[in-house]
């Protein structure tokens, strides 16, 4: 056994120039090499793609790797041909390669130059390629993502799960199975649907001491987003959103704020995808705004951070994004914004899935609700989930997460524990944890009739506390072992022998109160619509209130022509001293900044100098012109001078939503023309009535006050389109 592992040291240093294996990736060639099953888990960074690929360079015969990303295998094969002097050691064979270069592929192959073959699940399934590898000498497979066999994964591929059918016909040699995430369950549904419960398994530890975990409310996430690329300067990062537009409209923004960023999603062609992905490797961009089709497999050691714009749908996901951060060992933040309606959005997605999948993704969205609202140390509740202990005290990165660095108020709650345990026991049959709530709230839902708990003993017995309190001691007591989760029946709660001790025998148990996540918003703050929040500087604000007087006195105009309240509150939270700042003022568009601006700009540059105040980049985040497509749709539709009610039924909405619409584009300093609309509607003499009030007597534009005015001679709807019409007129 030492000669042979002496030749596997030996074949490390001469195709890798290394002269030392990280963790136990050793022992792993060596089980492989001895021709037995082998499972790995591995986090990001630990080297899970030696383990396959020298002994594939050692090996006689062919390894197949079974891959599940075209742009995955790419790399992987650029980066195992820097080994050799021939290109030929490794291919890949997938529906990218036209024929001839197919033919190639499978030429070097039969003639023995070929250590490497990878190939996507899908290949597998065409007979001709079943043909092909049934000709040649294989080593061995090995199955990349092996995380994408099980259901209870993050990324679930059906293809996986027909893989050990088609390896068997094909050749009946070891298999090595990879994966960076797999809690207990997902563990064993890949060594039972590869085949492979005789596996060795080698666990590397999951803890990735050098990343800093931080959770915050999703609140003006453009702006913080931009603020905190700012304050890290030059370090390269991954920004991850759900959606391709959001991915486009996030790196537009980025890219205005004087950062070098670059999209990359499914929806980009091949080419350019490659190159941001080439930019990004090579330093020429520092960032990139990616939906999940980024990350896996590129091997870039310097990303300084990763930030979820949007939650991910599981843990799983989330513990191999942010495992990108930091690969070398170095700094690592990662910076996830959290708001429940998020979480509602990615139920929505499951409605059409059949039953059981729904049933998974609902509790894998249920552990990223409680690892987003705990208030516990967000390491030991990551390695918890995976299976792993983590002492909070000593372990090692123990205070590099939000909640350790910032602890909140912790409080006895050894009886509300063991109120919470009596209930799960008083119980007969399954449930999960938000049944037990319910109990102790004494909610009379549905569930609860149809078992007739209303009766339990425990039903009502914690209404002085409300739900959140109660899903806070159920999440506490989970990680700190009193009670587990059975898998098999999608996560119902039983009590472990540490949790009937503890009914027995109580002892202390501190309860650290949760983060309130109620009030947080989704809807990012569009810059250039911002409502009124209230001015920072109040002197200030008041001298601007003052100028704006005496300018509409001056343009014989009203004061909120020329700028709204919630632009100079914005002012005063910005300091624009020049026309170009101007223009970053929530509700300011260029010409109303060329027009109106330059006192306003001269006051604050004054103001700023007299009163020593430090202007802050990271305060003055641009933004980009709203022009979603459903915008530029309905300018162009009121261009063509289509009825607004028509235009509202199109779009399947009502004639309120689409005022509404048109309001918000005015207000950013678009000028429409709805004189068609209004010429159908209200005649001359109304029009000019309702004009000469916005222009000479009102002194504010609310509609309710102009409604009263009028005396509801006209409706609110008349009143917002003649106002529309004075804004777009008279303001930009």
């Amino acid at each position: 056994m030492q000669i042979a592992r002496m030749k596997t040291a030996d074949a490390l240093q001469k195709y890798f120039g290394f002269t030392k294996f990280k963790g136990e990736q050793e022992a792993v060639i060596d089980n492989l090499l001895a021709g037995q099953n082998t499972f790995v888990i591995m986090p990001t960074g630990g080297g899970k793609s030696l383990c396959y690929q020298l002994p594939a360079l050692m090996s006689e015969g062919t390894a197949i790797v079974v891959s599940p990303l075209i742009a995955l295998m790419k790399n992987q094969v650029d980066a195992i041909r820097q080994v050799s002097e021939d290109d030929s050691i490794a291919h890949f064979l997938n529906s990218s390669l036209n024929k001839t270069e197919s033919n190639r592929v499978r030429s070097d192959v039969s003639e023995g130059k070929t250590k490497l073959l990878y190939v996507a699940p899908e290949s597998l399934t065409k007979q001709a390629n079943i043909d092909f590898l049934t000709s040649i000498k294989i080593s061995f497979f090995a199955i990349d993502e092996a995380h994408c066999i099980s259901e209870w994964g993050h990324d679930f591929r059906p293809e996986y799960r027909r893989l050990k059918p088609i390896i068997k016909a094909i050749d009946n040699v070891p298999i090595i199975a990879l994966t960076a995430t797999a809690t207990p369950k997902v563990q064993t549904d890949i060594q039972k649907n590869l085949g492979m419960l005789d596996a060795k398994l080698f666990k590397a530890s999951f803890n990735r001491a050098n990343l800093f975990y931080e959770i915050r409310p999703k609140k003006d996430v453009q702006k913080e987003i931009v603020r905190f690329i700012k304050q890290r300067k030059n370090k390269s990062g991954i920004v991850y959103c759900l959606s391709r537009k959001k991915v486009e409209e996030l790196a537009q923004i980025i890219q205005v704020n004087g950062i070098k960023a670059l999209p990359y999603h499914a929806g980009l062609d091949a080419s350019t995808r490659a190159k941001h992905q080439d930019m990004f490797l090579m330093e020429d961009a520092d960032v990139i705004v990616a939906t999940i089709a980024f990350g896996m497999g590129i091997d870039k050691p310097d990303v300084r951070f990763v930030i979820h714009h949007d939650i991910p749908k599981s843990l799983e996901s989330y513990y191999q994004e942010t495992g990108r951060a930091g690969r070398d060992g170095g700094e690592g933040h990662c910076l996830a914004f959290y708001s429940y309606k998020d979480i509602e959005k990615l139920e929505k997605f499951l409605h059409n899935k059949p039953l059981a999948e729904q049933e998974v993704g609902h509790q894998l969205l249920q552990e990223v609700v409680a690892y987003s609202e705990t208030s516990l140390n967000r390491r030991k509740f990551l390695l918890h989930y995976f299976g792993e202990d983590f002492d909070e005290k000593n372990g090692e990165g123990a205070n590099m997460c939000d909640n350790s660095r910032f602890p909140k108020e912790r409080f006895e709650g050894k009886e509300q524990v063991k109120m919470a345990l009596q209930t799960i026991t008083s119980i007969e049959g399954k449930h999960k944890f938000n049944y037990f709530v319910d109990i102790l709230c004494g909610n009379s839902t549905s569930k609860v009739k149809t078992y007739k708990h209303e009766n339990n003993a425990f039903f009502g017995a914690g209404k002085s506390h409300d739900e959140p309190f109660w899903n806070a001691v159920y999440r506490q007591i989970i990680v700190a072992g009193l009670a587990a989760k059975e898998i098999e029946s999608y996560g119902t709660l039983f009590l472990t022998p540490k949790g009937k001790e503890f009914i027995k025998s109580p002892f202390s148990f501190m309860l650290a109160k949760e983060h309130d996540f109620i009030d947080t918003d989704d809807e990012d703050v569009i810059l250039d619509q911002k409502g009124g929040g209230g001015a920072l500087d109040p002197t200030l604000f008041n001298l601007l209130k003052d100028l704006r007087k005496s300018l509409s006195v001056k343009y014989k105009i009203p004061p909120f022509v020329i700028f709204q309240d919630p632009s100079l509150e914005d002012m005063t939270i910005q300091y624009p001293i020049s026309i170009e700042d101007l223009q970053n003022i929530s509700g300011v568009g260029k010409g109303k900044a060329i027009r109106y601006g330059a006192p306003f700009v001269e006051l604050i540059g004054k103001y700023v100098k007299e009163n020593n105040i430090e202007r802050h980049d990271d305060f003055v985040i641009k933004s980009i012109a709203n022009k979603s497509a459903g915008k530029v749709n309905l300018i162009k539709n009121i261009d063509k001078k289509i009825p607004l009610e028509e235009i509202a039924k199109s779009q399947g909405k009502d004639l309120e939503n689409i005022i509404t619409e048109i309001e918000n584009i005015v207000n950013s300093g678009t000028k429409i023309n709805i004189d068609y609309h209004l010429n159908d509607i209200l005649d001359d003499d109304s029009q000019e009535e309702i004009y000469e009030y916005f222009l000479e007597d009102a002194e504010t534009d609310d509609i309710s006050v102009a409604h009263e005015e009028f005396d509801g001679d006209y409706s609110e709807d008349e009143l917002r389109l003649m106002k529309i019409k004075f804004m777009s007129e008279m303001a930009n």
